[in-house]
């Protein structure tokens, strides 16, 4: 059986570092809730980026690599990639993936992506299996009170989505939120495998990427439901992704469940922090589950001011 990946990858004493990638940017067709999103170049410079920033979880595939380095085939079936983004990155610039080797025996460490100049893109952990606390975790239970809510003012703790259904076959187009199909992704991803495309691999079966269980799990659930005021733009600003009983397969139907776990708020944005189960069709134990701090721009909010004098009285 061929291995996994062919990636070269950097070792130290202390460190695993994958080579420079050059992220595609997919997402230029990208609306949600009929507008257009910052992965659109006129949007994102209006909030005042320099240009389309490339999905966060796009980078999640140049550290599947160094988990499976660290752990093996483990990694595919209950690794974990948690991750806080820090900077944006733009179509053309490249960008490198890197972990602390842990000691034997231990199933966290830290990771941390770099641009070519240095720039952090971002940082958080990388771990396999349970009983670990995932950097996400560790900043969420850090969350202070938002005080005042506008775009999220009616949105509570505990709201759920119900069981939804979702499917990823290589030619399923994803909808308006991800207007791409796994085969197109495949022909872009950053760190490619032949597990990915084939059942050449120890589960007979072609496995959907890490960074595509975000798609998986968006393209029915990210926070539709809930009553959010807008439009508003919003971005992905933290993110976990857990395999618990994987991988996921390619044309395997499954059903997810979301759920707000927490409400925060910055200077710029209003978040509510997401955490999805995926469940094999009619499956009452979950088989892998997402975090997500999905944060909507105050300035992009055109009734922002006037909801929040009247809000706050």
């Amino acid at each position: 059986m061929t291995s996994a990946f062919d990636a070269h990858i950097e070792e130290t004493d202390e460190t695993l570092t994958g080579p420079l990638r050059s992220p595609r940017q997919m997402l230029h067709d990208q609306t949600y809730d009929d507008h257009a999103s910052i992965h659109d170049d006129a949007t994102a410079q209006k909030l005042g980026f320099k240009a389309a920033a490339i999905e966060g979880p796009t980078h999640f595939s140049q550290f599947v690599p160094l988990g499976a380095k660290i752990w093996g085939e483990r990694f595919f079936a209950e690794g974990c990639i948690s991750a806080h983004y820090r900077n944006p990155v733009f179509e053309g610039e490249k960008v490198r993936a890197s972990a602390v080797k842990p000691a034997s025996g231990i199933n966290i460490t830290a990771i941390e992506m770099h641009k070519e100049d240095g720039t952090e893109v971002l940082k958080g952990s990388m771990s396999v299996g349970g009983g670990v606390t995932t950097a996400l975790e560790s900043r969420m239970f850090g969350l202070a009170d938002p005080g005042p809510l506008v775009i999220l003012h009616d949105v509570k703790k505990g709201m759920k989505s119900g069981r939804l259904k979702a499917v990823m076959d290589f030619a399923t187009h994803m909808g308006a939120m991800y207007p791409f199909t796994l085969n197109d992704k495949l022909k872009a991803i950053t760190e490619n495998s032949s597990w990915y495309a084939s059942d050449k691999n120890p589960w007979d079966r072609a496995i959907i990427p890490m960074e595509m269980i975000s798609v998986l799990i968006g393209s029915v659930a990210l926070g539709h439901y809930l009553p959010m005021r807008g439009p508003a733009v919003g971005l992905f600003a933290d993110q976990e992704i857990r395999l618990i009983n994987g991988p996921l397969f390619v044309g395997q139907p499954y059903e997810v469940e979301q759920e707000v776990v927490a409400l925060s708020a910055s200077k710029r944005t209003e978040s509510m922090w997401l955490r999805t189960l995926v469940f094999e069709e009619g499956g009452s134990e979950p088989v892998a589950s997402m975090l997500l701090n999905n944060a909507s721009f105050k300035d992009s909010y055109a009734n922002y001011e006037k909801e929040l004098a009247e809000i706050t009285g």
